[in-house]
């Protein structure tokens, strides 16, 4: 097993070099991918990577494509640099880095298998995001026809590169913040088990959120449209799985 970090980036300069902070002494190799931020957040993720050159990796994209856009440039970047697992974060330090070697260990023990983080919420959740999620959750129920995956929103998971490598070399995923369901779904769909472990998430730590409220949940409903189309000639496939 030879992991590696992922981190999109979109405007977090007064969080982003607190949650590297955190993972310095894992001793991981980590791909930050700026995804067309902010001269200041762009300056800071410069430093981070010239102060920490060893271990800390920066992809830049020319502008801003979303957060699916952002992960799916780290894991070409990563397939390319040979690791065989990807372990996705959010840059705004709302996921517990204490869990990542729960994570690497549950990975070792599964190497086929998707990790997905399973939140644990504190008061600090908005209400519209929980109940958005749990709308999601049920979608993704059907989707799959199955409970496999307990949560599809959390960007708190670990991959299997060779099969991401699989999927995004023939579909294409999401862009935006229906990529995390999008490609739990479809990677499912592929064959691939999918292992929940909880994991506390706070948000956010620097008072940032890019989830539009109105904009990404139309998004989002497309995505669980297109699935749920795309699961009608999958029906006795996923049936014959379970």
């Amino acid at each position: 097993m030879k992991p590696c970090i992922i981190i999109p980036v979109y405007n977090h300069e007064h969080a982003i070099a607190q949650v590297i902070a955190r993972l310095k002494g894992y001793g991981i190799p980590c791909l930050l991918v700026n995804d067309g931020s902010s001269v200041a957040c762009s300056k800071v993720l410069e430093e981070c990577a010239s102060q920490e050159a060893n271990w800390l990796t920066l992809i830049n994209r020319a502008k801003n494509g979303g957060k699916g856009a952002a992960v799916i440039d780290g894991f070409n970047a990563a397939i390319r640099l040979g690791y065989s697992h990807a372990l996705q974060i959010d840059a705004d330090g709302q996921h517990n880095t204490d869990d990542i070697p729960r994570f690497l260990e549950a990975g070792r023990l599964n190497p086929e298998a998707m990790i997905l983080g399973q939140p644990v919420f504190d008061e600090s959740v908005p209400k519209s995001r929980l109940y958005g999620r749990q709308v999601t959750n049920f979608w993704i129920a059907i989707n799959t026809l199955s409970l496999a995956i307990a949560d599809g929103m959390c960007g708190f998971r670990l991959y299997p590169l060779a099969a991401v490598n699989q999927l995004i070399s023939r579909t294409r995923i999401g862009q935006g913040m229906d990529y995390d369901i999008d490609i739990v779904v479809r990677l499912y769909w592929q064959g691939v088990d999918a292992i929940n472990l909880p994991t506390a998430v706070r948000y956010p730590l620097d008072g940032v959120s890019h989830f539009k409220l109105w904009q990404d949940n139309v998004m989002i409903s497309k995505t669980h449209a297109r699935l749920f189309f795309g699961m009608l000639p999958r029906i006795p496939q996923l049936l014959f799985r379970h």
